[in-house]
């Protein structure tokens, strides 16, 4: 396994044969390595990674795992994903060859996670990234002995306590916009319809239908590297239709109205999310209220509901939740305990029982 000097540039290259994962005889070549001992190690990762051997490291793991993902994640997701693997996952595995990591490198891992202070919800984004890994390789690569299987997971899926506004003090931080005007709009859409700020930001006049009160989410936005970026949303049941109160069907018609000449697929909110974040800090200031993010004002939203009695599965289509659970276990605890009625509907239905309706 020879690597050779380029003398022009005074770097190394590495050209060898290999086989792929199907057998089939193919020739690489790699150049510009300061070392010859980091041409040797690359072609070695190479080899290993083509055939899907699992001696090669974690870190060349990382990049079969997005290559088979490419047709499967969306861009963002494959970028948020990148971040947390080599942010938090790389710097203690990156070198490690795959059937060595143990179930012990794990729990030693997590416990340096744990001591980075992150909340518990990101301590369980961050697990969810390496189990992943192994699981691909597992199911696709037949690596024999799964470390995180045998390990419980970090952090927890969903949040002890969620942050969101009551209506009193909606109220009070609207009140602090011009009626009519961008943010007011914006900001009214957000808190009485639960959708998120990409699906809002990616609205356009031909998404909402003004005869039967309606507000189709079919896309979502996002800007990345200074290009803005319209894709379709979360999970397919992120595409919905969420009815709109009168009152709301009213002020986007006034607002959109005044946007003469428009196009009906242009978006009716030209701003990044930046842009919304800023507004809501300055304004909630402004108003006295407490500062919250922009994606809890769908919490704030759904606590609406939930304080009116709207029962969970109506909450889950109108949140676009791709199952009840998730709904249950991100609001559940915000529904009020029924226990005592319980209780005390048992003891009337006791109590009319006739004395002898327990005999068989």
């Amino acid at each position: 396994m020879p690597a050779y000097k380029d003398e022009k540039h005074n770097t190394w290259y590495c050209q060898f044969y290999y086989e792929d994962w199907q057998g089939n005889k193919k020739k690489k070549q790699k150049r510009g390595f300061k070392t010859k001992k980091e041409a040797l190690e690359w072609e070695n990762n190479y080899k290993l990674s083509a055939n899907a051997n699992m001696d090669m490291t974690l870190g060349a793991f990382v990049e079969i795992y997005f290559r088979d993902k490419e047709g499967e994640l969306k861009e963002r997701s494959i970028k948020n994903k990148r971040y947390m693997i080599e942010a938090h996952i790389l710097p203690y595995f990156e070198n490690k060859p795959m059937n060595s990591i143990t179930p012990s490198d794990i729990i030693q891992w997590q416990n340096a996670m744990r001591e980075k202070g992150f909340a518990p919800t990101y301590l369980r984004m961050i697990q969810n990234q390496i189990t992943a890994l192994f699981t691909h390789a597992s199911n696709i690569y037949n690596l024999s002995n799964n470390p995180c299987k045998k390990v419980k997971k970090m952090g927890k899926s969903d949040a002890e306590h969620i942050d969101f506004w009551t209506k009193e003090e909606y109220d009070k931080f609207i009140e602090t916009f011009e009626k009519g005007s961008r943010y007011y709009v914006l900001f009214e859409i957000l808190f009485w319809t639960g959708c998120r700020e990409g699906e809002l930001l990616a609205l356009s006049k031909a998404d909402i239908d003004f005869d039967n009160n309606k507000l189709h989410i079919s896309k979502t936005y996002y800007r990345t590297e200074r290009k803005d970026i319209i894709t379709a949303p979360k999970t397919e049941q992120s595409v919905r239709t969420i009815d709109i109160p009168e009152f709301l069907k009213q002020e986007i018609k006034e607002y959109v109205d005044k946007m003469y000449e428009l196009p009906e697929n242009e978006r009716i909110f030209p701003i990044v999310a930046e842009a919304v974040q800023h507004m809501l800090k300055n304004h909630a200031e402004k108003a006295g209220v407490k500062r919250i993010r922009v994606h809890s004002l769908r919490h704030s939203h759904v606590a609406y509901l939930i304080n009116q009695g709207v029962q969970p599965l109506i909450i889950k289509e109108r949140l676009g939740h791709r199952d009840i659970k998730i709904t249950l276990n991100t609001y559940g605890h915000l529904y009020p305990s029924q226990q005592r009625q319980v209780a005390e509907m048992l003891n009337a239905q006791r109590e009319t029982k006739s004395p002898n309706s327990g005999n068989c």
